[in-house]
C-alpha cells in the first residue's frame, strides 16, 4: 500500500513540471535563452501567450507565466535588440489558442 501511494505522489508530480515560469534577466550573460521579439507572427519561431496566473502556463507550448525572483523561473530570458543576437524568435499573441511553436526545430531551448 505504502509502494502505491509513493508512486502515485510521484506520477503526480510530474504532472505539475509542465509550467514554463520565465524570469526577465536584466543582463544576458544571466539567461539561459537570449530572445528576440519580431513585429509579425509569420516571422517567429515561437508565438507567446502571457498567462495571468502560474497554473495556467504550459510547458514548452508558449504559454509563459513571468515570475519577479530568478529562483522562481524554469527558464531565464535576455531580450535582445537586433534579431541575429537571439536564440529565438517571438511573437506575442492575443489568445491562448494562437500559442505555439512555428520553427520546432527550436524547442529544445525550452525543455
Amino acid at each position: 500500500m505504502k509502494k502505491i501511494i509513493l508512486l502515485t505522489v510521484i506520477a503526480l508530480s510530474f504532472t505539475f513540471v509542465n509550467a514554463q515560469n520565465i524570469y526577465k534577466t536584466d543582463y544576458e550573460y544571466q539567461a539561459d535563452v537570449t530572445v528576440y521579439i519580431v513585429d509579425y507572427e509569420y516571422q517567429a519561431d515561437l508565438c507567446v501567450f502571457v498567462e495571468d496566473y502560474e497554473y495556467q502556463a504550459d510547458g514548452n507550448e508558449g504559454k509563459w507565466f513571468f515570475v519577479d525572483y530568478e529562483y522562481q523561473a524554469d527558464k531565464k530570458v535576455f531580450f535582445v535588440d537586433y534579431e541575429y543576437q537571439a536564440d529565438v524568435k517571438i511573437y506575442f499573441v492575443d489568445y491562448e489558442y494562437q500559442a505555439g511553436w512555428k520553427n520546432n526545430s527550436k524547442s529544445y531551448l525550452f525543455f
